[in-house]
């Protein structure tokens, strides 16, 4: 733990020289700003959804309709390089999703307090209003703190602190402008959101993304160490690690990941409901946009693999999803998914979803 945090201490009194370069060069685009603008700026989505679920025979086994997902958010400057953001999400109760600030003197280095996502996987980070799908991935859902194995986190989110930064910048020849290394690594209590810390110990979390001279391409790792504590004060393992890759020019998207994780604890005398297990699950996707002014229409082809306890024989589900995003407006999606659910011991089944999402 105390190499961990030297980690995290070492990038910050590195990024400090790159700080200082780079506030340097800027001075006079900086003097020119004049007055941090104050003003709030209000903005969210709402998401509604019809799913349906079908057995081998395609006879109906139950279908509804709910309210996916309903945020609004509040995000502004307090200063120059001080930023904020409150989101809540009304579909829960209403839910605290994001509320956090974030000081970012420069490019290469920012640092961020306060409940928003932890830095793993490269799908995680894609609102889910962008996502070629009605929603993440299984694997993403149960390895990255969505709805995780482990029976802790919610949201993919966590409270704690992170250093974020963008390394490396170049300019193509066609003007694009970007970084050719992007890190994240943060520390976190790792219940997840709005819950408070149960144990003594924090979770750490990191991702290292790579542009390789092109900005629409990017390489991906993430590493998740971290302890979670349930029945009778047991500290339970909960490491994952995740390798990806993404190509995205806006209009052709191909992406595609592997997550691995281990959970519960490698005693027998522990209960069996906290279990020991190795779980990995891996998927593809990939589709092409198709514009007219502002309408756009992407078909999309995705296949994912989970399997949430690997010493299980036949213990993994595949889904075979065909589905078509498409915008009419800037600020109006349809997703309508059609998915082929094959477990490997059992039999098949069939899902149909349909989700309509609008942007403020």
């Amino acid at each position: 733990m105390k190499r961990i945090f030297r980690t995290i201490i070492g990038m910050m009194l590195l990024s400090i020289p790159l700080c200082v370069s780079a506030q340097d060069v800027n001075k006079k685009v900086d003097d020119l700003q004049g007055k941090v603008d104050r003003m709030p700026k209000i903005s969210g989505f709402v998401q509604g959804m019809y799913l349906a679920n079908f057995d081998e025979d395609f006879k109906f086994t139950d279908n509804t309709f709910r309210m996916r997902r309903v945020r609004m958010s509040v995000e502004g400057n307090l200063a120059k390089g001080l930023t904020y953001k409150i989101q809540g999400d009304f579909s829960r109760s209403p839910m605290l999703v994001d509320a956090f600030l974030k000081y970012k003197p420069c490019n290469e280095f920012a640092i961020q307090v306060g409940q928003f996502k932890t830095p793993f996987s490269i799908e995680s980070p894609i609102n889910p209003v962008n996502l070629e799908i009605f929603d993440y991935g299984e694997s993403v859902q149960k390895l990255v703190g969505y709805s995780d194995v482990c029976g802790v986190g919610s949201l993919g989110r966590d409270l704690g602190i992170m250093a974020t930064g963008s390394l490396f910048p170049v300019e193509t020849q066609n003007g694009d402008k970007f970084g050719i290394v992007d890190y994240s690594l943060g520390v976190f209590n790792g219940n997840g959101a709005n819950q408070l810390d149960n144990n003594n110990r924090k979770d750490i979390v990191g991702r290292l993304e790579v542009h390789p001279g092109l900005k629409a391409l990017t390489l991906s790792g993430s590493y998740y160490y971290g302890k979670y504590t349930k029945d009778d004060n047991v500290n339970c393992t909960r490491d994952r690690w995740a390798a990806g890759a993404q190509y995205n020019d806006g209009n052709l998207v191909i992406r595609g990941e592997y997550i691995s994780g281990t959970t519960g604890v490698a005693h027998t005398v522990i209960p069996e409901d906290l279990g020991y297990f190795n779980s990995n699950g891996y998927y593809g996707v990939i589709g092409y946009n198709f514009q007219a002014g502002e309408q756009k229409i992407m078909p999309v082809l995705r296949y994912e693999h989970f399997t949430k306890d690997a010493s299980i024989a036949k213990g993994g589900t595949n889904w075979y999803t065909v589905g078509i995003n498409y915008w009419p407006l800037k600020s109006v999606n349809f997703k309508l998914d059609y998915s082929l659910v094959q477990k490997e011991a059992g039999d098949n089944s069939h899902r149909v979803v349909g989700i309509l999402s609008y942007k403020f």
